[in-house]
């Protein structure tokens, strides 16, 4: 099975720019599509266990593959196993692996995004509510704008709104509609100063609720980076390659696979 088999093209030009986060979609594309493919297969028939081992090795080979690219540490030395040499257990452990390494990014990312969004009160977001609606008859209000232009500014205006309705509200939500309404030139607003107090007043009633939030939780405003960690440590892994010795002192792992 070929990449393609795991992830559309569309799917893996729309990845994330992060690499982390770029991986982490592209193995959740790669196994729902695994399994997907291979719903019904009974692993009791030699023909359909022929066929999932197929498709687990070259779901092994492309996860991989993404991982060397994308330079994903716990993952940039193993090797992708002969298929002569790939069993069950090889893929079971490569699941284990993977299970391991995106619940640290999950949480992680879950961790920055609290950072760098807020939870609002709801009087903060209805008063975010009532700026948006004088914003939105500002912008439909401005006999300079074309409709081509008005139906842009509005949409924007819609995809902050959604984002408001989440439980927190990401500043870069913020920032994108801050960015859109200033990039309008003045000369075609009707209404400018309107509009610029509206984004200030939406932009401070976001900044109170993040210093009240991070007052009252007493967390820093920005975590450390964290350095994702192996599921097994590798000094462990090495000693017992260096004692793991059969008769007359011969290495026994030296002919051996050692994808992971």
């Amino acid at each position: 099975m070929h990449l393609y088999d795991f992830i559309s093209e569309d799917e893996l030009n729309d990845l994330p720019e992060d690499n982390q986060q770029a991986f982490s979609s592209f193995v959740r594309f790669a196994r729902r599509n695994l399994s997907e493919t291979s719903r019904g297969l009974n692993d009791g028939d030699e023909n359909d266990w022929r066929q999932l081992q197929e498709m687990r090795h070259g779901f092994t080979n492309v996860v991989l593959a993404a991982a060397k690219r994308y330079g994903i540490d716990p993952f940039l030395s193993a090797n992708v196993p002969k298929v002569n040499k790939f069993d069950s257990d090889i893929y079971f452990q490569l699941i284990a692996d993977l299970d391991h390494y995106i619940t640290q990014l999950a949480i992680d990312t879950s961790i920055r995004r609290r950072s760098e969004s807020t939870r609002l009160p709801d009087a903060s977001k209805d008063k975010i509510r009532s700026y948006i609606h004088h914003l939105k008859e500002a912008i439909q209000n401005s006999p300079s704008f074309n409709e081509a232009k008005k139906e842009r500014l509005l949409d924007k205006v819609a995809e902050f709104e959604a984002a408001l309705d989440k439980s927190r509200l990401s500043y870069v939500a913020v920032a994108r509609l801050t960015l859109e309404i200033l990039a309008v030139p003045v000369t075609l607003w009707s209404a400018y100063d309107v509009a610029h107090k509206l984004l200030s007043n939406i932009n401070q009633v976001v900044a109170e609720a993040k210093v009240e939030e991070d007052e009252q939780r007493k967390l820093p405003a920005l975590p450390k980076p964290f350095v994702m960690i192996a599921p097994r440590a590798p000094e462990i892994e090495e000693r017992k390659k260096r004692t793991d010795f059969g008769s007359g002192g011969r290495d026994r792992n030296l002919d051996d696979e050692i994808p992971f």
